[in-house]
């Protein structure tokens, strides 16, 4: 990372510095307030957080004020009234008025050139109480619709819910929503994206009964979880209920993706374009249906399209990547990873692929430096130790190879081939103990491999 001089500080004065979660904490706290939706009886029946976007202007969740029959909102000692200014229930975005608020405002930011692995912070009050901070990273960004939903490993509790999620600078990204499914604890944020254009889409929409977020939020979580079939069934009942949702077409398409229906999912993701021409995401999932149905052509046109949408999506440019190594165009794989990593040096996963294009091209130098990048970002990755293990071989660096293998066991000690490629290497060594006591180990794990590895490196001498 460069480092700017004095003199660089005094042209640009307003050269920004991240800040550490306890300054904004500092920052951003006068501006969290509590949110109270009280019955007809004045009994309190929902608590949640809220963020001050203007002067006496809060934005919360709308399910923190469902059923009220009337708000208040907390700042500080005073306790005022509230009243709905905008509703985007199909946001579940909800703007209150509370006259005579004199708390502070937060500076709104945006989630558009946010990158995975950022520091944020999550700012609410849990269950009506105190302020709390937790502070995490950026886990997923996604799309929906005209900006992204953020999925962060900041702990959201309950009753945290309309809190506010800042970036390093103390600006609003997002605002916190809690979700439980079936044990899962997911933290997430809407974007703060969402606020501006919620006078016009309310003036639209009015208060309709449709949450196409909370459709979206279950989606998210069962994609975690790797429930695919729930997922289907969820992604069918979603495009059933709400048959224009680009977003439901683009779930129940990666559904059918992931259950192995190639074809449907192509014809699904479609559909999703169709709705919206501009949803990159969709682009993006219907490149993978058509590289998984050796359309490799099509998926090459579909992660274009998705980049001339968002030329700075970091996924879109590895997939891309993947598509020109398999079609053999080397250098243009090369130059897509390239590209990824400009936009987010800290994506492991694009590091990885360039070591593999390198080790492809027989830069083995340059293969080994991108492993041991990905490495420095995720260590406990057992097939990148292997890849480096690989590529060290192909250097004639038998040591290091062990070295590397010899990690990728500490992290999975049942990783057949690992021990399959350092037995190799023991074998080009002439160490006739590791090599018989590695053969042991795979006529436990993997019989055949373990028939394979006694033809070749046991038997000959």
């Amino acid at each position: 990372m460069y480092r700017l001089g004095v003199c660089l500080l005094i042209l640009f004065p307003d050269f920004a510095f991240a800040k550490t979660p306890a300054e904004v904490f500092a920052m951003a706290s006068p501006s969290i307030v509590i949110v109270r939706a009280l019955d007809a009886q004045d009994k309190v029946i929902s608590l949640g957080s809220g963020v001050v976007i203007a002067t006496a202007q809060v934005i919360t969740n709308c399910h923190v004020t469902d059923k009220a029959a009337r708000m208040e909102v907390k700042s500080g000692s005073d306790t005022l009234p509230a009243i709905f200014r905008y509703t985007d229930r199909e946001r579940d975005l909800c703007q209150l008025a509370v006259p005579n608020l004199t708390a502070p405002s937060v500076k709104i930011g945006s989630v558009k050139g946010l990158k995975i692995g950022a520091r944020v912070v999550a700012l609410g009050a849990p269950q009506g109480l105190e302020l709390s901070l937790s502070d995490g990273i950026i886990a997923s960004l996604r799309e929906a619709g005209d900006a992204s939903i953020i999925q962060t490993t900041a702990p959201i509790s309950p009753g945290s819910s309309g809190g506010g999620l800042f970036d390093e600078e103390g600006r609003l990204i997002g605002i916190t929503t809690f979700y439980l499914s079936e044990g899962q604890n997911l933290n997430f944020a809407l974007p703060a994206d969402w606020i501006a254009v919620l006078p016009e889409r309310a003036k639209i929409a009015k208060a309709t009964a449709f949450d196409e977020s909370a459709w979206l939020l279950k989606a998210i979580a069962l994609e975690e979880k790797k429930d695919w079939n729930a997922l289907l069934a969820h992604a069918r009942a979603w495009t059933k209920a709400n048959p224009r949702s680009a977003l439901a077409w683009n779930s129940l398409g990666l559904a059918y993706g992931k259950t192995g229906q190639a074809e449907q999912a192509i014809k699904t993701f479609r559909d999703a374009l169709r709705i919206n021409p501009e949803y990159a995401d969709a682009w993006n999932n219907l490149g993978v249906a058509y590289l998984e149905a050796d359309q490799t052509d099509q998926a090459l046109k579909s992660y274009r399209e998705a980049l001339r949408i968002n030329p700075e999506d970091e996924v879109a440019w590895v997939n891309l990547g993947i598509v020109y190594g398999k079609s053999g165009q080397a250098d243009q794989a090369l130059k897509a990873y390239r590209e990824a990593l400009r936009i987010n040096p800290e994506y492991a996963v694009a590091w990885v692929k360039l070591g593999i294009a390198y080790g492809k091209s027989g830069q083995t130098d340059q293969a080994i430096k991108a492993y041991r990048e990905a490495l420095r970002i995720n260590h406990e990755d057992a097939d990148t130790w292997v890849n480096l293990g690989n590529a060290y071989g192909e250097s004639s660096q038998a040591d290091q190879a062990i070295n590397a293998y010899r990690e990728a066991l500490r992290i999975n000690p049942e990783y057949a081939g690992a021990w399959y490629n350092l037995g190799l290497v023991y074998g080009m060594k002439d160490e006739r103990t590791q090599v018989l006591e590695i053969y042991r180990q795979l006529r436990t794990l993997d019989p055949a491999l373990a028939d394979d590895f006694f033809n070749k490196v046991v038997m000959p001498r």
